[in-house]
């Protein structure tokens, strides 16, 4: 008694459905049965034999072609009304937000006489509204269909403005502000992307409202009245019938309850989470996801590792199979100054990829966004080509933009996805519709372009929607980590293409990434951040030889001391200690000038004895982690002079020295292996 009561056994998919709790389960029951029995009451004491006369009867006719119309008024009005109101509770941020939700909220919790009284005093004929709307319309409320009309709306609304505010709320912003980077207006936005995707919360909040004002009584006949044929619903039908036939009472309400539960039943899985869940969905990764048709084999092998250097490619050739992308819509070089949060001027010439990394906070998806003019927490002066883009709204500034996660339109098909861009700046359908598939084809997923982005692998998501930003020809292509979602397979391949199609683009590239493969294999620059300003901004292989951040030199894979320029070409480290360099390097002059000091983990050296001879740099410690990178061991060193080091030997090495977590060891560093810049 009282112990868990085991519901279900191993199903088909290996789900196992967990005991219920009996404490929990009797009461479930017991509502249930609580919620069953007046409907069983209802069809029990029906008298089915007389139901279609009962039906059939002119008052009973009249009161549902009267419902009908009612409801249908108060559906449309509660349309006009409710989709704004609950576009501004999700989407605008305004003093006294909680008291208009609170005012919206409150025709569902308050009686419904009360409502009617409350109508009754704001449009009466002695009411606050309604000797003008008398005087100046001709329009009287009581007593009259607009004003059953009125308060059956007063109590519908409520469930649409729940709906759409839902929905709207869970809605990816991302999606909204793609579409308006590829040239799409606030309207098209609207009619294109946001509709579509709010159309099963739209229909459950309108099938919810008009089934209940369907059912509305207490409103509508405080407010309203009883009139036959003017006022006279079917609720309140049902309420006369109660006094002189109970039987056609019975049959009435039968009539009610089967329209109610056929709304309910026809909204079964499409309430207003399907829309967000379908918005928010995932591109599958791994063996589940669908086969890629197209292949890469036409991308090349991917690379092993970084180079330092993005390969020579000559703007406007392509490279391997495929013809090259076109350029731009003009070759645009970039101009911006940006302030707020990030605070540094940009410029670069057309044809030039940006790496843009930096520590998480650091301000890279705010640049982006500031270039959009998405954010307020930046503000970008911006010229474009010499054109000056400031005050111009994003649809309109030429800037194409890939978030993180893509933000393919769910309800369009990859060519449609594809062509979005196009279509919004003019272009016909069937012209827009070829370019597109030529985007694809170059991209190599030519042969998915009739599949949906739920039906696609993550990397064929990403290709879609890079060719949909390139398709759109925009001055500035905007990237905000377009790899970080995909495994390294995949990621490599990725990487190929995109570097492959970059190589023709006309504009300025923006890639923010937190890969150094990346960012030395697809950038000419790579520009640094932290604390939303610039710190260094150099072609790769400098930003690799010479980091001025400890977070790149850490991403890059080496040791980054911070510290103090010292006498004698020492570092003072910050963390304690003292670090020797070779005469000549680059010191800032003057002691006490603040410096990072770079060691490349291959540098390291590791022995169980005190190493004699020329390192400069020896240091007692004590092995922490061993970590297999590709043919390589990295080693983490811990030690009481220093901060930890990490060094990286081979597995025959590591070996030899017998390697294991809490080895005591020496390490040395050779003074002419430390790189040291100013900070």
């Amino acid at each position: 008694m009282g112990g868990p009561v085991r519901s279900g056994r191993p199903g088909a998919g290996g789900a196992v459905r967990r005991g219920v709790p009996a404490g929990l389960l009797v009461p479930a029951l017991v509502g249930v049965a609580f919620l069953l029995l007046p409907l069983v009451g209802v069809l029990a004491r029906t008298d089915w034999p007389s139901l279609l006369h009962h039906l059939t009867t002119p008052q009973v006719t009249q009161a549902l072609r009267l419902s009908l119309v009612v409801s249908g008024w108060a559906l449309l009005l509660s349309l006009l009304m409710g989709v704004p109101l609950a576009w501004l509770l999700a989407r605008v941020p305004f003093p006294g937000k909680a008291l208009v939700r609170s005012l919206v909220l409150l025709p569902m919790v308050l009686p419904p006489t009360v409502g009617g009284v409350a109508l009754l005093l704001a449009f009466g004929r002695r009411g606050v509204l309604g000797p003008w709307l008398e005087s100046t319309f001709g329009l009287t409320l009581p007593f009259h269909t607009a004003g059953a009309v009125v308060a059956a709306a007063f109590v519908a609304m409520p469930f649409l403005v729940i709906s759409l505010e839902g929905a709207l709320a869970g809605l990816r912003p991302s999606l909204e502000e793609t579409a308006a980077s590829l040239g799409a207006g606030p309207l098209r936005v609207f009619a294109t992307v946001t509709l579509p995707l709010l159309a099963p919360a739209l229909a459950a909040g309108a099938a919810l409202a008009w089934a209940r004002a369907l059912g509305e009584f207490g409103a509508t006949i405080t407010f309203a009245g009883n009139l036959p044929g003017a006022t006279q619903t079917l609720p309140l039908q049902v309420y006369l019938l109660l006094q002189d036939s109970p039987e056609a009472a019975t049959s009435v309400s039968l009539l009610l309850l089967v329209i109610a539960m056929a709304v309910l039943v026809a909204l079964r899985g499409r309430w207003t989470g399907g829309a967000v869940r379908e918005a928010r969905a995932t591109p599958p990764e791994g063996a589940a996801a669908p086969a890629d048709p197209a292949g890469f084999a036409d991308l090349g092998a991917p690379e092993e590792g970084p180079t330092l250097e993005k390969p020579p490619i000559r703007p406007g050739a392509g490279v391997g199979a495929g013809p090259a992308p076109a350029p731009a819509a003009e070759e645009s070089d970039l101009r911006a100054e940006l302030t707020g949060y990030t605070r540094f001027p940009l410029t670069a010439p057309a044809g030039t990829t940006i790496a843009v990394v930096g520590p998480n906070g650091a301000g890279k998806t705010t640049l982006l966004r500031a270039l959009l003019g998405l954010t307020p927490r930046a503000h970008a002066e911006v010229l474009l080509g010499g054109r000056d883009v400031t005050r111009l709204p994003t649809h309109r500034r030429e800037v194409a933009w890939v978030p993180q996660d893509g933000a393919l339109f769910p309800h369009l098909s990859a060519l449609a996805n594809t062509a979005y861009g196009l279509r919004a700046r003019g272009v016909p359908r069937a012209e827009a519709r070829r370019q597109a598939r030529e985007w694809l084809t170059r991209l190599g997923v030519g042969e998915l372009a009739g599949r949906r982005p739920a039906q696609l692998s993550g990397g064929q998501a990403q290709r879609v929607a890079l060719a949909r930003a390139l398709a759109a020809r925009p001055r500035l292509l905007l990237l905000d980590e377009p790899l970080a979602a995909l495994d390294q397979t995949t990621r490599a391949r990725v990487r190929h293409t995109l570097r492959r199609h970059l190589a023709g683009f006309g504009g300025v590239c923006l890639i923010v990434t937190h890969d150094p493969v990346e960012a030395v294999s697809l950038a000419d620059r790579v520009l640094v951040l932290e604390g939303g300003e610039a710190v260094q901004d150099a072609p790769p292989a400098e930003v690799t030889r010479h980091p001025r951040s400890p977070w790149v030199a850490r991403m890059l894979g080496g040791n980054a001391w911070e510290g103090t320029a010292g006498p004698d070409g020492t570092v003072e480290l910050a963390g304690g200690g003292l670090l020797t360099t070779a005469p000549g390097e680059a010191t800032p002059p003057g002691p006490g000038a603040p410096v990072l000091a770079v060691i490349a983990p291959e540098a390291v050296s590791l022995h169980l004895a005190r190493p004699e001879g020329s390192p400069r740099n020896v240091w007692a410690g004590t092995v922490r982690e061993l970590t297999a990178v590709g043919s390589r061991l990295r080693v983490l060193v811990t030690s009481p002079e220093v901060p930890a080091l990490v060094a990286e030997i081979t597995p025959a090495a590591a070996a030899d020295l017998g390697l294991t977590d809490g080895t005591r060891v020496w390490t040395a560093v050779k003074a002419m292996e430390v790189t040291v810049v100013g900070l």
